[in-house]
C-alpha cells in the first residue's frame, strides 16, 4: 500500500485534494487582505466619514454562501431591540422578585453592564467581518477550530433549552384565557406556526420579528409611562399605594439578604440571553457595516430603560410581596388597577415575547448548525439549504428538540421553565465568554499587524473583557448554591466530556480515510490556536483538544 505522502494519484476527497483546497482558500484570503490594504489611501481620503462606512466590503465567508441580504435596516434594528426584551423580563422577573425583593434591581443593573460589554465585543468582531456564522467563525479564526466547534454546539444547547422554556411560557400565557385548555396543545400549535414561518423565507422571519418587537416595545413604553405617573401621584393600586417607600417598607431593600441578590444573577442573565443574535443576522442584512453599529448602540440605553427602569417601577408601584411566580408582574399591576381588559392585553404582549424568542431560536440555530456542518462538525443534513435560501436542515433539527419541550409541558409544566432556564444559562455563559475572549485575541492579532481593527471598538479592552469574564465565572460559582441551578453545574463535566469526544471524532474523520461525501471544504485544525489566521491554512496534524 502506498504511503500517504507519496500517492501519485490521490483520490478525490483524499488528503492531497483536501490540502489543495485549503491552499487555494488561503491564497484567496491573502488576496482579499492585500486588496484591503491597497484601499488604505481611499479610506484616508474619506476620513471625515465613520470608519465602518468607508471600509471596503469583505468577501463572503463559506458560512454566508447561499444566503441573501434580505433583512432591511428596520428588521435588524428591531431584532436587536427584541433580543433585549424577552420573556425573562415579562415572566422570569416575577419569580426572581418573589425570591429576592427590591434588590433585584441591582442584579439587573450588574448583568446589564456585562451585557453591554458583550455587545460591544460582538460589534467590533462583526464590523471586522459580517457573517451568519457569527461567533463560531470568530472563535475558529482567533482562538482555534476546536473553539468554534465547542461554542457552536453550546450555543445550540442554549437555544434548544431556551426553546423548551419559551414553549412552556406559551402554555402559561394561554392558560390565562383558557384554564381548561391543555398547555401542551397550545405550545404545539405555536411551534407549528413558527416553524412554517422560518421555513418560508428570512424576509418573513424578519417581518414577523419586527412586529413582535414593536408590540413588546410599545407595551413596555406604556408601562413605564403609567408607572411613572402612578409613583409621582402616589396613586392607589389595588390595596396599596405606588410609592418609593415600597422599596424598603416590606422587609427592607434586600429582605432576603445580599446573598440572595447574588444568587439571582443566573436567572437575570438569562433575561439578556438573546442580545447576541443581532450578530447572526449580519450575514443576511443589507449594509451591515452601517446598520449594525446603530443597532448595537441602541441596545445600551434600552437595557437601562427597559430592564432596570421597568424592574424599579415594578417594586415601587406595588410591594414585592404581591408578585407571584406563576403570573407576569405586568399583568399583576394592570389587573390591580382594575381597568377591564388591560390584564388580557398585557398577557397578549408577554405571549408575543415567548413566540418571538422561539422564532429567534429557530432562526439562529439554523444558521449556526449550517456553519458547523460546512466544516464537518454537525450532521450533514443541517447544512441543507432550500431554494428560498433557508437552512431548513438546521431549523428542522432544532424543532425536534422544541417538540420534546412540548412533551415536557405535558408531564411537568410548572417545573419546565425553571429546569430549562438553568440548563440554558450554560449556553449563554459560554457564548458570551467566547465573544469576549475572541475579541481579546482579535485585538492581539491587530497589534501584530495581522488584521485591521474597525473604528467601532470594544471600550477599555482588554481590561473590560477580563472584568466581564470574571463576572461570568462568579455566576457559575454562585449556581452551586441554588438547588435548581446546581444541576446545571453538575452537568458541566458531562458537557465537557461530550464536546471533547465529539471534537476527537471530528478530527479523526478529517485526517482518516477519504469520505464518500463531505459538506463544504474540509478544514483541518492547525497546530494550536493561531490568532488572526483562518482555519483554512496549511494542513497540520490535529492536536489533542484542550482539557
Amino acid at each position: 500500500m502506498t504511503g500517504q505522502g507519496d500517492d501519485p494519484e490521490p483520490r478525490v476527497g483524499g488528503p492531497a485534494a483536501d490540502a489543495a483546497r485549503r491552499a487555494a482558500r488561503e491564497a484567496a484570503r491573502q488576496a482579499a487582505l492585500a486588496a484591503r490594504y491597497e484601499a488604505e489611501p481611499a479610506r484616508e481620503a474619506a476620513r471625515g466619514m465613520p470608519a465602518h462606512a468607508v471600509e471596503p466590503p469583505v468577501p463572503e465567508e463559506p458560512d454566508d454562501e447561499g444566503y441573501h441580504k434580505s433583512l432591511k435596516p428596520r428588521h435588524v434594528q428591531m431584532i436587536a431591540m427584541g433580543g433585549a426584551i424577552g420573556v425573562g423580563l415579562f415572566l422570569g422577573s416575577a419569580q426572581r422578585m418573589h425570591q429576592t425583593g427590591p434588590g433585584l434591581v441591582l442584579a439587573y443593573l450588574a448583568a446589564g453592564i456585562v451585557a453591554f460589554l458583550v455587545m460591544r465585543a460582538l460589534g467590533e468582531l462583526v464590523l471586522h467581518r459580517p457573517t451568519a456564522g457569527s461567533f463560531v467563525t470568530y472563535a475558529r479564526e482567533f482562538i482555534g477550530p476546536w473553539a468554534g466547534f465547542a461554542s457552536g454546539w453550546m450555543y445550540w444547547l442554549n437555544w434548544a433549552m431556551t426553546g423548551v422554556a419559551e414553549i412552556t411560557a406559551v402554555g402559561i400565557y394561554v392558560h390565562y384565557w383558557a384554564p381548561d385548555f391543555p398547555q401542551w396543545l397550545s405550545a404545539l400549535a405555536a411551534l407549528g406556526v413558527l416553524l412554517a414561518v422560518n421555513l418560508v423565507s428570512v424576509r418573513l422571519f424578519g417581518e414577523l420579528e419586527f412586529w413582535f418587537a414593536m408590540l413588546k416595545v410599545a407595551a413596555i413604553t406604556v408601562f413605564l409611562v403609567v408607572g411613572v405617573v402612578l409613583v409621582a401621584t402616589r396613586h392607589r393600586v389595588g390595596e396599596h399605594r405606588a410609592t418609593l417607600a415600597n422599596l424598603t417598607d416590606h422587609g427592607g431593600f434586600m429582605p432576603q439578604g445580599s446573598w440572595v441578590v447574588l444568587l439571582s444573577l443566573q436567572g437575570v442573565i438569562f433575561a439578556y440571553a438573546a442580545i447576541e443574535m443581532v450578530g447572526i443576522s449580519a450575514g443576511e442584512a443589507e449594509n451591515p457595516r452601517t446598520v449594525l453599529p446603530r443597532a448595537i448602540n441602541g441596545v445600551v440605553w434600552r437595557i437601562a430603560l427597559f430592564y432596570v427602569g421597568a424592574v424599579f417601577l415594578l417594586v415601587t408601584v406595588l410591594p414585592w410581596t404581591v408578585y407571584t411566580p406563576g403570573e407576569s408582574p405586568f399583568v399583576t399591576v394592570f389587573a390591580a388597577l382594575g381597568v377591564a381588559g388591560i390584564g388580557g392585553v398585557m398577557n397578549l404582549v408577554v405571549l408575543s415575547a415567548a413566540l418571538s424568542s422561539t422564532n429567534s431560536g429557530l432562526y439562529s440555530t439554523g444558521r449556526i448548525l449550517r456553519s458547523l456542518a460546512q466544516c464537518g462538525e454537525a450532521p450533514a443534513v443541517t447544512a441543507r439549504m432550500s431554494s428560498r435560501h433557508v437552512p431548513y436542515g438546521g431549523i428542522l433539527f432544532t424543532s425536534l428538540v422544541y417538540l420534546a419541550g412540548v412533551a415536557l409541558n405535558a408531564v411537568v409544566p410548572h417545573e419546565a421553565f425553571e429546569i430549562a432556564t438553568s440548563i440554558a444559562s450554560l449556553g449563554v455563559l459560554t457564548t458570551w465568554a467566547t465573544l469576549l475572549y475572541a475579541q481579546i485575541r482579535f485585538r492581539r492579532a491587530a497589534l501584530r499587524g495581522e488584521v485591521e481593527r474597525p473604528g467601532y471598538r470594544m471600550p477599555g479592552s482588554p481590561y473590560t473583557n477580563w472584568l466581564a469574564l470574571g463576572f461570568l465565572v462568579l455566576v457559575v460559582g454562585l449556581m452551586l448554591f441554588d438547588h435548581t441551578q446546581r444541576w446545571a453545574v453538575v452537568a458541566i463535566p458531562f458537557l465537557v466530556a461530550t464536546l471533547w469526544i465529539g471534537w476527537r471524532v471530528v478530527s479523526a474523520r478529517r485526517t482518516g480515510p477519504p469520505q464518500r461525501r463531505s459538506q463544504g471544504p474540509p478544514q483541518g485544525p492547525p497546530q494550536g490556536p493561531s490568532p488572526g489566521r483562518t482555519p483554512n491554512g496549511p494542513p497540520a496534524p490535529p492536536p489533542a483538544p484542550p482539557r
